[in-house]
């Protein structure tokens, strides 16, 4: 087994990658598609804006009636709308002053981008991404007294208000979305079976509650054994990244920049990096995904003729025994043999001249040689 020379203008060719964002999938889907993965969608989160009903109007009116010294932006999707229903409303014109007329520091960049979209100049973007950051940045600057319209993210989290309240500032919250679990949860439970099955080689997460989403939604399918396995977690930020490490997903990783783009292009190079070759007695095998290159010829490979290949490609040559495959291709050591045979044939047939390298042992299983 060894890494492949050279790429292709769609390096992503044959991966299978695994979005699980309500907002914005289509974008990050693109994006994938460009670089030739094939996207699996399936929300784990549905955004849900609230609008008068959450208490957000209440809100707006409080701070247009005695206006905020600073104003906290958490995210792009919460700014937008707020300054959407505030437009709704008739107050649009009176939020955008308030703005202007106060300090905005920001949590990550797309909420400077929204604000900077609405004619507002943030004095301070936290380095780190962390809401707790931008709370340690007011509070080491000195908050007494002072008041602080605070924009929540989905989850309604009040730690930081509490902890700016603590700090003696007069703390006003917005409400602008809150996220709830999908209507139809269908989409993710099949994602969570490809997970355990290996059928999918990422899945991107693009906010924390995410991942809590959907190992939830997972029940008792061991998801975090093929994220420390064969599925590549991918999160698009820090706070994000952190969530899932807790929660068991040690190996995710994020951009550089906690911004989609970055996060797409994290992850084709990671994938890039698991790509491989075997050389055997029929020639050489690239594996890249649910993708085979036989000399040179592509191959699409079925979820479960992908697994046993994979299988037998990673015993370098070893034989491997029935009971093995089963276990690990079906799940049930003790599933009907006849089943792996008629894989084992069809796996054949597909890699045309390489499929004299899948021999069998009579008695004893099969082998890559």
């Amino acid at each position: 087994m060894r890494a492949p020379s050279g790429m292709t203008d769609r390096p992503l060719d044959g991966f299978v990658v695994g979005v699980t964002a309500d907002r914005r999938w289509e974008e990050q889907a693109e994006l994938l598609d460009r670089r030739g993965a094939h996207v699996i969608h399936a929300p784990v989160l549905k955004t849900l804006a609230l609008g008068r009903e959450g208490g957000l109007r209440d809100a707006t009116t409080a701070l247009l009636e005695q206006p905020p010294d600073v104003v906290i932006v958490n995210t792009g999707i919460g700014v937008r709308g707020w300054l959407s229903a505030a437009d709704s409303w008739g107050m649009g014109s009176a939020v955008v002053s308030i703005l202007r007329g106060s300090r905005i520091v920001a949590r990550g960049p797309k909420a400077v981008g929204a604000a900077a979209t609405a004619g507002c100049e943030v004095e301070w973007l936290s380095p780190t991404g962390r809401l707790a950051g931008v709370v340690d940045y007011l509070i080491d600057g000195g908050i007494q007294d002072r008041r602080v319209a605070l924009q929540l993210d989905g989850s309604q989290c009040s730690d930081s208000a509490d902890a700016l309240r603590k700090a003696g500032a007069d703390v006003v919250t917005l409400p602008v979305y809150r996220w709830l679990p999908p209507e139809d949860a269908t989409p993710v439970h099949r994602l969570a079976d490809a997970i355990v099955n290996a059928s999918v080689d990422a899945v991107t997460f693009t906010s924390a509650p995410a991942v809590e989403s959907l190992l939830a939604l997972a029940g008792d399918r061991d998801l975090r054994g093929a994220f420390a396995e064969d599925v590549l977690p991918v999160c698009v930020g820090p706070v994000c990244r952190e969530t899932a490490v807790a929660h068991g997903l040690v190996a995710a990783i994020e951009p550089e920049r906690p911004l989609l783009g970055a996060m797409v292009s994290a992850l084709a190079d990671a994938l890039i990096q698991r790509r491989w070759v075997v050389d055997t007695t029929a020639g050489e095998l690239l594996f890249q995904g649910a993708a085979v290159v036989v000399n040179g010829i592509r191959i699409e490979l079925a979820d479960r003729e992908r697994a046993v290949l994979r299988a037998l490609a990673r015993r370098s040559g070893a034989v491997v025994a029935k009971r093995v495959l089963l276990r690990e291709v079906w799940g049930d050591a003790d599933a009907d043999d006849h089943a792996l045979e008629v894989t084992i044939g069809r796996l054949r047939r597909r890699l045309g001249d390489g499929g004299s390298s899948v021999r069998t042992v009579m008695r004893r299983g099969y082998q890559l040689v």
